[in-house]
């Protein structure tokens, strides 16, 4: 049993395909190209190179969101359709949990985020659990980093707090000047999320029953698109 990973949902790109014991082959970048025009040559690349016949695969993960509008959409719009080709379950993970898989077994909170302009971010908490991997201690959501800082400052004030992600470095001097000490950041190969984490991610779902509807299943934003915002405003006048 195989399980392809897809994580298009920010500006790193990344595909892997895994068994239940192993990672068979995962492919990154971290570059400023289009996912929509390379994300299906990598895909197939890796299945020629690891040898795996796309009818062998058993689930597609996917990661659907938040983060980049385009980006999300395509990777959940190709799982989609190839999952439903395939007639294969189809299992959406978080963007920020695949990140937060980077943390595990870190001993305090785990916080991936992404930079959502303005001062905010996409955030959330997580916490490593005995048997490998993260769960959500924390709803995620886009708020003004400075607030999240503030509130994170009053709660478990001797625990170590990690940071994870590519947009960390701007904010990094924020974060020492509130919380100081309790500060972790990760090295730069912590800091973009795996797709090999993403098919983990994806297999502890299956196990536990929780995929998607194939036709229904869509990206979480977190918030609306800002045109589409300006849109339902203009309606309301």
């Amino acid at each position: 049993m195989m399980i392809l990973a897809i994580d298009t949902s920010n500006f790193s790109l990344g595909v892997a395909i895994c068994s239940k014991e192993k990672v068979l082959g995962e492919c990154t970048t971290n570059l400023k190209k289009n996912h929509s025009v390379r994300l299906m040559p990598m895909i197939d690349q890796l299945l020629k190179e690891v040898e795996v016949d796309p009818a062998e695969l058993s689930a597609i993960a996917v990661a659907r969101g938040p983060g980049s509008y385009t980006g999300v959409r395509i990777g959940v719009a190709t799982a989609k359709s190839m999952a439903w080709s395939l007639n294969i379950p189809l299992i959406g993970i978080s963007s920020l949990e695949v990140l937060a898989w980077n943390g595990a077994y870190f001993p305090g909170m785990i916080v991936p985020l992404f930079d959502a302009r303005r001062g905010q971010v996409y955030t959330g908490v997580y916490r490593s659990v005995p048997e490998g991997g993260v769960q959500l201690a924390e709803p995620e959501r886009i708020v003004l980093f400075r607030q999240a800082l503030e509130e994170w400052k009053t709660i478990a004030t001797e625990e170590p707090v990690l940071f994870l992600g590519d947009d960390v470095a701007p904010h990094k001097e924020t974060i020492q000047e509130i919380l100081g000490k309790r500060a972790v950041f990760a090295p730069l190969s912590y800091q973009i999320p795996r797709a090999a984490h993403l098919g983990a991610a994806g297999w502890k779902a299956l196990r536990e029953g929780r995929v998607e509807n194939t036709q229904t299943f869509a990206p979480v934003y977190l918030q609306l698109a800002e045109a589409e915002a300006k849109w339902l405003a203009s309606q309301k006048k």
